[in-house]
């Protein structure tokens, strides 16, 4: 069963992240913790069972009408109750529909956010889907670097001053994109592993020797990407004499992250191995056994054949 996530969002970011207009600030930062939207047709009409006070509150053109049928009072009475039944994130209004002055006074009186967006409701409720399931998604932090190489998200990670972050920066040069550096945040997205970097650091680098650089400032907006989903992890490590290496690709190895296998390789670190092309390599022989080509298989099927 997947943990319960709590995330506090401030309102501009998600007036930003979601195209919404601020109609009322309320308490100027939203606790979210359910990934459902409610459309509060049957509350508004008095039945409350099954009402979760913790999802965001979508008012659309069907709840703006009826609540227009009655009279001002009637209209205040029926949204106190929907106010008063819990600490509701916050109230988006779909189609820019007018906010009525009773939603404003009872949506101040509980300090709760209301929106407003062009979009019809159908739409905005697919949007906010959409970023809650992310927002909300079960996660965990992993020391490594993320890098998209040929479309294919690759997690390097291995013990620190094993050669992860000049790795990534010679492939950047190369043309490929940053999305984290030192701490990946790993989050289970509809069953597949999706990686960002923590807001703070998002774009910036540390290279021993140099310091801090901004990846973004030095290459431009097409060498980071802000995520991407983890199909393949490569282990650095320091070269260990007289261990058994891989050397024919036919053992599949697998590491896990939140009940899900992500396949795994394990590269050796020597003077003289250039990682950077090593990756490339590895990132275009994934995509072609993705696509069915496996080429030891066929190197092993070409000697039984002889």
């Amino acid at each position: 069963m997947n943990q319960q996530v709590t995330q506090s969002v401030m309102l501009e970011k998600f007036a930003s992240d979601l195209n919404l207009e601020i109609v009322c600030t309320g308490r100027g930062v939203m606790t979210l913790s359910s990934m459902s939207v409610e459309r509060p047709g049957l509350q508004l009409a008095g039945f409350f069972n099954y009402f979760d006070p913790r999802r965001i509150i979508v008012l659309g053109l069907s709840e703006h009408g009826y609540l227009q049928t009655f009279s001002s009072e009637e209209r205040a009475q029926k949204l106190s109750k929907l106010f008063d039944y819990g600490e509701i994130p916050c109230v988006i209004l779909s189609r820019d529909l007018p906010a009525m002055p009773e939603l404003i006074e009872r949506a101040k009186a509980v300090s709760c956010p209301i929106f407003r967006s062009p979009k019809i409701t159908t739409d905005l409720m697919s949007d906010l889907y959409i970023y809650l399931n992310r927002l909300l998604a079960p996660s965990v932090s992993e020391h490594g670097v993320l890098m998209e190489v040929f479309g294919v998200g690759i997690l390097l990670t291995g013990k620190s001053g094993v050669g992860k972050s000049e790795t990534a920066m010679e492939l950047i040069k190369r043309g490929h994109r940053l999305i984290a550096d030192d701490s990946v945040i790993i989050k289970d997205v509809a069953n597949e592993l999706c990686g960002t970097a923590p807001d703070i650091i998002r774009y910036f680098m540390e290279l021993r020797g140099i310091g801090i650089i901004n990846v973004k400032s030095m290459y431009g907006s097409g060498s980071v990407l802000d995520e991407k989903n983890i199909q393949l992890v490569i282990e650095l490590e320091n070269w260990q004499q007289g261990k058994e290496y891989d050397r024919i690709g036919d053992t599949a190895s697998t590491v896990e992250y939140l009940g899900i296998k992500v396949p795994k390789l394990t590269v050796p670190v020597s003077p003289g191995r250039n990682l950077a092309i090593i990756i490339e390599v590895a990132a275009r022989n994934f995509r072609l056994k993705s696509m069915g080509y496996d080429a030891s298989e066929e190197l092993i099927t070409r000697s039984i054949g002889r």
